[in-house]
């Protein structure tokens, strides 16, 4: 299989993604808690489950930048309920906020978004799209899209695939996550062009036990015939691959996150590459966004989603078996967790550790 290399990057963060068009006075909501509204930054974390990220990662993060800078950050989790989403919202409100940072759980931010501009408080959509939100910030998706789309044709190439004749199923995410279509288009712009078409397109889940069960279906109905599986995410791998081994099979698979077991896999050469997203990165972010609307200033932003929201986009990278090491180095992953029984020669391999 063809090692990838990694991908240089420029995170689009901070000011270098933010250049000031001039300065106003706040203009965030006072709610009751008065004038003390323009220092508060009020954010809703949507759960603890799907991500270890958002409690051991964002929430530090973001406090730790938003408290430097001499703010208070009211910080929030729903725990994956939409019921809880609203409530938090509307305490959070009742005590008045400069700034919402508003992570979507299932749609529920949506209508907290429009209370809050009607206080007159701007939002920011942070890691998903929010309808009707202020600014978006986020990696760039449909880049992360066509790193994955280009891991695929790699794989291929290195097996001595013609591309335009490769049979390739397609295991997209939850069509209710707006990140989910960017995703997909990124990937079928670099794929469709080299003459990929897909052989099977299942309902996209964000679920591995759901991605195996119709990853199987579509292999099934393909009479067992796959060169490649273009996959939205780790898990969701995970889930294709145990279908793959179940088969005697490996092919090109993509995924994103750098999760302990997408690393794993890419070690193991069951998945291509996982596409790298430093959550560090995006919260840098979302924070020099944020305190610049507390401090009164109008952020000017080059980049915008169709519905023309300004987005603000970090710049993923692309991990190969070569490249597993930097993510260790960055601290976001832990080689004695990477490096198990299974694992450790491919760790000795590529120079984890």
């Amino acid at each position: 299989m063809k090692k990838s290399s990694l991908i240089s990057i420029t995170a689009l963060a901070g000011a270098s993604m933010l250049m000031l068009a001039g300065c106003s006075s706040n203009s965030g909501g006072e709610g009751e808690g008065g004038g003390e509204a323009a220092t508060r930054a009020c954010v809703i974390l949507p759960d603890a489950a799907s991500s270890p990220r958002w409690e051991n990662g964002d929430r530090p993060a973001l406090e730790k930048a938003i408290t430097d800078a001499g703010f208070e950050a009211d910080i929030q989790n729903a725990q994956g309920d939409t019921s809880k989403y609203a409530t938090i919202a509307d305490q959070q409100l009742s005590k008045g906020c400069g700034v919402m940072l508003l992570v979507d759980y299932n749609g529920a931010a949506v209508a907290v978004t429009s209370k809050a501009q009607d206080q007159g408080i701007p939002v920011i959509a942070y890691d998903r799209p929010i309808e009707g939100a202020d600014y978006y910030v986020s990696f760039d998706n449909e880049q992360v899209g066509a790193l994955e789309g280009q891991s695929i044709l790699d794989g291929l190439e290195a097996a001595g695939k013609d591309p335009a004749s490769a049979v390739v199923v397609y295991m997209g995410g939850d069509p209710a996550d707006g990140n989910a279509k960017m995703f997909h288009d990124g990937a079928v712009g670099v794929m469709e062009p080299a003459g990929i078409t897909p052989a099977q397109e299942p309902p996209g889940v964000w679920d591995g036990d759901k991605s195996a069960t119709n990853f199987e279906q579509a292999l099934t109905a393909l009479g067992g015939k796959v060169d490649a599986v273009w996959v939205a995410n780790d898990t969701n791998a995970a889930g294709v691959i145990t279908i793959l081994d179940k088969n005697g099979l490996t092919v090109p698979v993509s995924g994103q996150d750098a999760s302990i077991a997408g690393l794993q896999n890419v070690l193991l050469g069951k998945q291509t590459a996982t596409v790298y997203k430093p959550f560090a990165l995006e919260a840098d972010a979302a924070s020099e966004l944020a305190i610049q609307l507390l401090n009164g200033e109008k952020p000017s932003v080059d980049k915008q989603l169709e519905d023309g929201t300004p987005y603000i986009a970090v710049t993923p990278i692309l991990v190969g078996p070569d490249d597993v090491q930097k993510v260790v180095d960055d601290g976001n992953a832990d080689a004695a967790e990477i490096c198990t029984d299974e694992v450790a020669e491919a760790c000795t391999t590529h120079g984890v550790g």
